[in-house]
């Protein structure tokens, strides 16, 4: 699943074409893509026709478009975005081809540039939900991201502090805070020098402040650079791959020599995942299972 950066990337792209549009048609390929709407892609469909885009908003990776009765009604809906590992949201010209695996268009009433979601792997979709001050219902429980104006990161490291669980365990953990996925925890644990399975509870308050710093500092600058693409299948609004792998220090780094010290990274599992870290850098804890 995209992480932070990738879905601020798509967000802008979108609120900068779909804001202020009205939705003239909506077009959905097959079930999977409204598998998370219950009522099923026909009456999604019926009930996005007629509605404004008051624009185009993010939580941690959760993405949604706030809908209205009109441009100048409160909006009391979204559809919520799900781009999954391969979902792709593309503003086309309407009389260009189709690309393979497109499983939505919507068409806009001044017949301008249509969007198109595209999913290779169909694990994305589209859902519509009630706003509950702004945010749509089934995302009011995910926590703050670092870059929203009301994070509090005093109180993030507070909370982390009190937990008894593996620090990047943690960082994952979308309801401390949010945003942040295995690339960027990598990145942030790596620049911090802390082995991912350190307690959360053994780390100074300062040094959890600092770690949380630095994740918003490597996603700041994913973000600069597009974010983080390997196999194209996240791209921006027009179709642009973003190029921070790059600049990648630790994650996917295993056999490389680490950019501080020089010693080989190395590679552990890490739940259904992995992790990249310098034996050096981040000395694994005694406690840490083998």
């Amino acid at each position: 699943m995209p992480e932070l950066p990738e879905v601020e990337v798509v967000r802008r792209g979108l609120a900068a074409h779909v804001t202020g549009r009205t939705i003239e048609t909506v077009s959905l390929r097959g079930e999977r893509v409204a598998r998370r709407h219950v009522p099923g892609p026909r009456d999604l469909e019926d009930r996005l026709a007629g509605r404004t885009v008051t624009g185009a908003h993010r939580r941690g990776k959760y993405l949604w478009l706030a809908l209205a009765e009109g441009p100048d009604a409160v909006p009391d809906e979204g559809l919520v975005v799900h781009l999954g590992m391969s979902g792709q949201m593309l503003v086309t010209d309407p009389d260009d081809a189709e690309a393979r695996h497109t499983h939505a268009r919507v068409r806009f009433t001044d017949a301008g540039h249509e969007l198109r979601f595209v999913d290779q792997r169909t694990f994305g979709g589209f859902a519509l939900a009630d706003l509950v001050d702004g945010v749509p219902e089934g995302i009011t429980h995910i926590a703050l991201d670092p870059f929203d104006p009301d994070y509090d990161r005093d109180v993030v490291v507070r909370d982390i502090k009190r937990r008894r669980s593996g620090i990047k365990r943690v960082l994952l953990n979308q309801t401390v805070v949010s945003g942040i996925g295995n690339i960027y925890a990598d990145e942030a644990l790596w620049r911090a020098g802390v082995h991912g399975e350190r307690l959360a509870s053994s780390l100074t308050k300062p040094a959890i402040a600092r770690l949380l710093d630095h994740a918003r500092d490597v996603m700041a600058q994913a973000l600069e650079q597009g974010g983080t693409s390997f196999d194209e299948l996240y791209v921006n609004v027009n179709g642009a791959s973003g190029y921070f792998d790059r600049s990648l220090a630790a994650y996917g780094q295993e056999g490389r020599p680490c950019p501080r010290c020089g010693t080989t990274m190395r590679r552990e599992q890490f739940m259904n995942r992995s992790s990249t870290s310098c034996p050096r850098c981040q000395v694994r804890p005694r406690s840490a299972s083998a």
